[in-house]
C-alpha cells in the first residue's frame, strides 16, 4: 500500500507520527467508452461554454454562482490563503461511547500505521481505547478538506473513520410513516420467527458481487474464444513515426512557398507555368541540336533511300556535306543551316524579350 497523508495524533501533550492508507477499494471491472464501429476510445475535451476552445488544465479555475447570477471565481492563491490547522495533524476533541456515533455518518476507512520510533505511544492510545470501550472524535485535513473523524481499534489496528458534517445528513422526511398502521400480534409473531430461521453471525466472506463475476467470465470466454481486437492507436501514436510531421512540412513549405510569391506579386496559380516555359524552350533547343547531328550524320552515312546503290560523289567530309550529289542531302543541308541560324538567333531573341 501507498501512504496518502502523513502527520500525527495528538492527544493532550502526546504525539503519534502516523502515516495514513486507504483501508478500502472498489472491485469492479473497469471498463472504457469506445466507439462501436472502430473500438477506438472516446475522449472528453474540457471546452469552454463561451468561445468553444479546449482550455488547458492551467488556465481553469473554480468559481462559485450567486443567488443573484453572479460568479465569484476562486484562485489557486485563493484556496492557499484559507486557514487549515488540522493539515498534517489529527487533534483529538473528545473521547466517545462507541454506540453514540451513529453509522450513517461514516464514510471512509483509513489504517493509521505509526513510524517506528512511535510504537509505544501508539501502543498506548490503542490500549485506551480498547479499555475504556470508547472512541475518539477527532477533526482532520485529506487532500484540503477538513473533516470529522473517529478513531477506534480494528484488531492491532488504529483506523480513522471519516465522519460526514452534522448538516450534510437528511432527514427522513415521509408523511406514510406518521399514518396509523395496526399491526396483530399473530403477524408479528410470525414476522420474528422468520427473522429467527435467518438468523446467524455475520461472515461477509460468504457472500460475493454475482454480477461482476459474471461480467468478469463473459470477458474471459470472449478472449479465449478469439472474440477481441486489436485496439487502434490514436492520431498521437501513428504521428510518431513521422508521417503526419512529413504532411505537415509539406503544407507548411507550401504556404511558405505561396505567401513568399505574393509578397513579389506574383500570381501563385501562374508561377509553376512561367517556370515551364524555360523548360520547355530548352527541350526544343535540345531537340533542334539533335535533329542538327543526326542529318549531318546522315549526309555523312550512305542514305537510306540509296543504299545498296553507292554514291556518285564520294564521302562527305564535313558537317555541311558538298560532296553530297543526292537531292535529298541538298535538302538536308538547308533545312540544317536555317535551324542552325534559328538556334542562332534564339539566345537574342530572348535577350530583348527580357529587356523588354
Amino acid at each position: 500500500m501507498r501512504a496518502i497523508w502523513k502527520g500525527a495524533v495528538a492527544f493532550g501533550l502526546v504525539n503519534v507520527p502516523v502515516r495514513l492508507y486507504a483501508a478500502t477499494g472498489e472491485h469492479e471491472v473497469r471498463l472504457h467508452q469506445v466507439h462501436r464501429e472502430d473500438g477506438g476510445r472516446i475522449r472528453y475535451r474540457k471546452v469552454c461554454s463561451v468561445d468553444g476552445e479546449a482550455v488547458e488544465w492551467s488556465d481553469i479555475a473554480k468559481g462559485y454562482e450567486t443567488e443573484d447570477g453572479e460568479l465569484v471565481v476562486l484562485t489557486d492563491e485563493d484556496f492557499e490563503q484559507l486557514p487549515l490547522a488540522t493539515e498534517r495533524e489529527i487533534e483529538v476533541l473528545e473521547f466517545v461511547p462507541a454506540d453514540q456515533v451513529d453509522p450513517i455518518m461514516l464514510q471512509k476507512t483509513y489504517y493509521l500505521e505509526p513510524d517506528r520510533t512511535a510504537a509505544k505511544p501508539y501502543a498506548l492510545l490503542r490500549g485506551a481505547l480498547e479499555e475504556t470501550d470508547r472512541v475518539a472524535v477527532v477533526k482532520v485535513a485529506i487532500r484540503q478538506r477538513e473533516s470529522m473523524a473517529v478513531l477506534r481499534v480494528r484488531d492491532k489496528v488504529i483506523v480513522l473513520q471519516t465522519l460526514l458534517w452534522p448538516d450534510e445528513v437528511r432527514e427522513a422526511d415521509f408523511p406514510v410513516l406518521d399514518d396509523d398502521v395496526t399491526v396483530r400480534p399473530q403477524e408479528l409473531t410470525m414476522a420474528s420467527s422468520l427473522v429467527e430461521s435467518l438468523a446467524g453471525d455475520f461472515d461477509p466472506s460468504q457472500y460475493e458481487d454475482a454480477y461482476v463475476a459474471a461480467l468478469e467470465q463473459l470477458i474471459a470466454t470472449k478472449v479465449s474464444s478469439g472474440d477481441t481486437q486489436v485496439r487502434p492507436a490514436p492520431p498521437e501514436e501513428e504521428s510518431s513515426e513521422g508521417g503526419g510531421e512529413v504532411v505537415d512540412l509539406l503544407a507548411a513549405l507550401q504556404r511558405s512557398v505561396q505567401k513568399a510569391r505574393a509578397a513579389r506579386g506574383e500570381d501563385a496559380d501562374d508561377a509553376p507555368a512561367e517556370k515551364e516555359k524555360p523548360a520547355a524552350r530548352t527541350r526544343a533547343t535540345s531537340g533542334t541540336r539533335s535533329r542538327t547531328t543526326k542529318d549531318t550524320a546522315g549526309e555523312a552515312s550512305p542514305d537510306k533511300d540509296t543504299k545498296g546503290r553507292g554514291r556518285k560523289g564520294g564521302t562527305a567530309t564535313s558537317g555541311k556535306g558538298d560532296e553530297a550529289t543526292s537531292g535529298t542531302g541538298v535538302k538536308r543541308r538547308s533545312a540544317a543551316t536555317k535551324e542552325g541560324a534559328d538556334e542562332q538567333a534564339a539566345p537574342r531573341r530572348r535577350a530583348r524579350s527580357k529587356a523588354s
